[in-house]
């Protein structure tokens, strides 16, 4: 799980021509929901987040205050991009936890924020639309935040590793190795691999 944290004056977001959410002064958080994530994950993040001291205090004292402390709003807006990683040029989002499972995973983060702070000042975009979010950075003042990796599963997480170590082989599979062996025979192998399967990287829009 990644959040990028971001102090601001006023936030919204909108799909289509509708606002759906809006906040003033806060925080907007940036989710990206991984393949690996527990609810010990979830745990973590929202204490972290509603904790975070970013906010001055009366007297204008810097990083003294959390959200909560100063009852200011939160807007979450879900960002699968958030779990990119790079194949060259090309951004791929295997590590993406799937729509399917993401959405209640990430409904119930929201549920804990609330539960934790007040529902009311609790707002949210809209999961899996295209949604324009129109952020006004106070500061600026942008943290990043993830979860310890201890809070992962260690058997999940060695699976993950194997299944991409083998996608990474598929990758590689390209004509020219099979030229390049010594063995007549396998020069004209028809079953040698074109190198096209294996492209994970999504098509979905934030």
């Amino acid at each position: 799980m990644r959040a990028i944290i971001q102090r601001v004056t006023q936030a919204s977001v909108t799909v289509g021509e509708e606002q759906v959410s809006s906040i003033g002064r806060g925080i907007c958080v940036l989710l990206g929901i991984s393949v690996e994530d527990t609810q010990k994950d979830i745990d973590y993040m929202v204490r972290k987040i509603l904790n975070l001291r970013i906010f001055a205090d009366d007297s204008g004292k810097h990083w003294s205050k959390s959200v909560m402390d100063k009852q200011y709003e939160v807007l979450c807006v879900s960002q699968f991009t958030l779990q990119c990683v790079l194949k060259g040029n090309k951004p791929d989002y295997h590590m993406a936890m799937p729509s399917e499972n993401a959405e209640p995973f990430y409904q119930d983060f929201l549920e804990r924020m609330r539960k934790a702070y007040k529902p009311e000042l609790i707002k949210d975009g809209k999961f899996g639309a295209y949604m324009q979010v129109n952020i006004q950075n106070d500061g600026p003042v942008t943290i990043q935040l993830e979860p310890p990796a201890s809070t992962a599963d260690p058997k999940h997480l060695a699976k993950l590793e194997k299944q991409q170590q083998r996608k990474e082989k598929t990758r590689t599979k390209v004509p020219s190795e099979s030229r390049e062996r010594s063995t007549p025979s396998t020069k004209d192998d028809p079953s040698a691999s074109s190198g096209a399967e294996g492209d994970v990287s999504s098509e979905r829009e934030p």
